[in-house]
């Protein structure tokens, strides 16, 4: 089992940054690839950015890419999002995922634990 606790959302103003966190607990961690999905209302989750378990390969949405960057600690437990130059449709709950291989994947399916989310809401 593993336990995602996912904090640093809030409310930014376009062109704007926040920084999420994921703090894992459980399994070894450090053998666990994650990932950061979003899901605003009325549509489906979607992928964002995901990294294997030593944070040597990192993956983007096309969306997102050059503006967030995905990284982890793994003495501490912990995953980050630095999301910078926010954009209204970048509004969204994000969630913290993680899987039980190694590798990152890119679709939801593939991830077997989630956090409960944290909200971003960026103004225009």
């Amino acid at each position: 089992q593993v336990q995602l606790v996912e904090s640093g959302g809030g409310l930014v103003q376009a062109g704007g940054s926040l920084r999420l966190s994921c703090a894992a607990s459980g399994r070894t961690f450090s053998s666990t690839a994650m990932g950061w999905f979003r899901q605003a209302p009325g549509k489906k989750r979607e992928f964002v950015a995901a990294t294997n378990w030593s944070g040597s390969s990192t993956y983007y949405a096309d969306s997102v890419k050059g503006r967030f960057t995905i990284s982890r600690g793994n003495a501490n437990n912990m995953v980050y999002l630095q999301m910078n130059s926010l954009k209204p449709e970048d509004t969204a709950a994000y969630y913290c995922a993680a899987r039980g291989g190694g590798n990152a994947q890119t679709n939801p399916a593939n991830y077997d634990y989630w956090g409960q989310g944290t909200q971003v809401t960026v103004s225009s």
